[in-house]
């Protein structure tokens, strides 16, 4: 049943892991298709209660467009342009019939503020920019036409105006930092395909030339084969490259999810409308600034992954507390009321990669500031300290925040694994564990009890 359904939702069609953006624009068009049918369903059912039946033709006719809308989608992929164009149309029309027929008490204009973030799976950033323009002129015109008498004044219509485009702005810039992130991925799997190919070239070659010189040249074969070694070594190291490129595309892939935060801002107003509790204008401007919070938070994570990730990868001596406090840094703006402190008295440096340690640390503080805005303790700490182990460091990070469940402790390194449910990717502690078991040849711990949580990374001082 469950593949039924998302067999519909992707109009029956297959994607491979390099048109992820259009199948997810396939499941935006088609869930966007089925709401409308439902809101036009509900739509007449009312009208004819309320004994409104003018709508009713109307809401028939746009009833049938979108069986027709559905059909088309999975007739043919080239009909998926032409529908996402209609389906925008549909949209733009039914929130400028909203405001235009709508008393602005009825708070119906707060759905205007999906729009930007329809306008992101249905258009792309040029075309987006232009149906942007084309409402909001059309809102800004609504006063001085004679045809619809509009219950909204013109300064209440240029404040949505300038609400709707700072919201429109936010969400352009996260897609401009999300395509850019996203051209990179792929230039980097291009370059790696290149060089396995080119790789593979010189081993054969490197083959058969050794094949010609075996029967008089028994010296010379002996140093072909020790560089053939090397290439195999070399081949080996590119392949592992790849699987960081898999893993590149599961993050990319989880950076849409945050916009379900922006959508769960804009429930809530709607929801305290449903409620009953008004919303005000402060309310809304608390709102979008939560999502811009969001997305700029987002946004300086595409460019440490894109630090991360970068080929020209060093290894570099620093003190031990020096890149705790690195660590820690980041994570400053989440550290509200929880006491953070790095406890290492001595003078202990390593060699090792700086940004990767600093990525898996930063995961691990993610999880404890998280744990402990969830149970909301008096007194939350969160302690990081150091074991010297000769050739060999333990950093250790312990918080007070309820320790972790016994059934979950098993699963926690697992990809996709996570206790936040909708909030959690589920990739942290994973790619925690690659980098550290992978990279550093190390090992993460976790131990836990009923009030604390401690997470042991054990590398070695000198990874070289």
């Amino acid at each position: 049943m469950k593949e039924r359904f998302n067999n519909f939702l992707t109009s029956g069609f297959t994607f491979d892991e390099f048109q992820m953006d259009l199948k997810s624009r396939y499941l935006m068009v088609n869930i966007g298709i089925l709401l409308s049918t439902v809101g036009l369903i509900y739509g007449i059912v009312g009208n004819i209660l309320r004994d409104t039946k003018e709508f009713v033709p109307v809401e028939l006719a746009v009833l049938f467009m979108n069986f027709m809308l559905i059909l088309l989608l999975r007739k043919d992929r080239k009909f998926f342009e032409p529908v996402v164009i209609i389906l925008t149309t549909q949209f733009t029309f039914l929130f400028l019939f909203l405001i235009y027929i709508a008393e602005p008490e009825a708070m119906k204009h707060t759905w205007l503020f999906t729009y930007p973030i329809l306008l992101l799976y249905l258009q792309d950033n040029k075309k987006g920019l232009i149906w942007i323009i084309f409402l909001v002129f059309m809102l800004l015109i609504a006063p001085f036409q004679n045809f619809i008498e509009v219950k909204y004044s013109l300064d209440q219509l240029t404040y949505l105006s300038v609400v709707l485009i700072l919201v429109h702005t936010i969400i352009y810039f996260y897609q401009v930092k999300i395509d850019e992130a996203k051209f990179k991925i792929l230039e980097q799997q291009a370059l790696l395909r290149n060089f396995n190919n080119k790789l593979e070239d010189q081993v054969h070659a490197k083959t058969a030339e050794l094949r010609e010189l075996n029967e008089s040249l028994e010296s010379k074969v002996q140093d072909k084969v020790e560089q053939l070694i090397q290439k195999d070594k070399l081949l080996t190291a590119q392949s592992k490259q790849a699987v960081m490129g898999e893993m590149i595309s599961m993050i990319a892939h989880q950076w849409r999810q945050p916009l379900s935060t922006i959508t769960l801002q804009i429930a809530n107003l709607q929801f305290k409308k449903l409620l009953g509790d008004g919303i005000k204008s402060e309310d809304i401007d608390d709102a979008l600034s939560e999502i811009s919070d969001t997305i700029m938070y987002l946004s300086d994570t595409v460019d440490d992954f894109q630090t991360y990730f970068h080929p020209d990868k060093e290894i570099v001596e620093i003190e031990i507390h020096e890149l705790l406090q690195k660590a820690v840094n980041f994570a400053t703006s989440r550290l509200t009321d929880i006491n953070v402190e790095i406890d290492v008295n001595d003078k202990i440096f390593v060699k090792t990669y700086m940004n990767e340690f600093i990525q898996v640390i930063l995961n691990i503080l993610n999880n404890a500031i998280d744990a402990h805005n969830d149970t909301k303790l008096q007194n939350p700490f969160i302690k990081l300290y150091v074991k010297d182990e000769e050739a060999e460091i333990s950093v250790i990070i312990k918080d007070n925040a309820g320790g972790i469940k016994e059934e979950n402790l098993n699963k926690l390194f697992e990809p996709y694994f996570s206790t936040k449910g909708k909030n959690g990717t589920g990739l942290g502690l994973y790619m925690s564990q690659m980098i550290i078991q992978k990279q550093f040849n190390g090992k993460i711990d976790v131990k836990t009890s009923e009030n604390f949580t401690t997470v042991i990374i054990k590398v070695p001082k000198n990874i070289s």
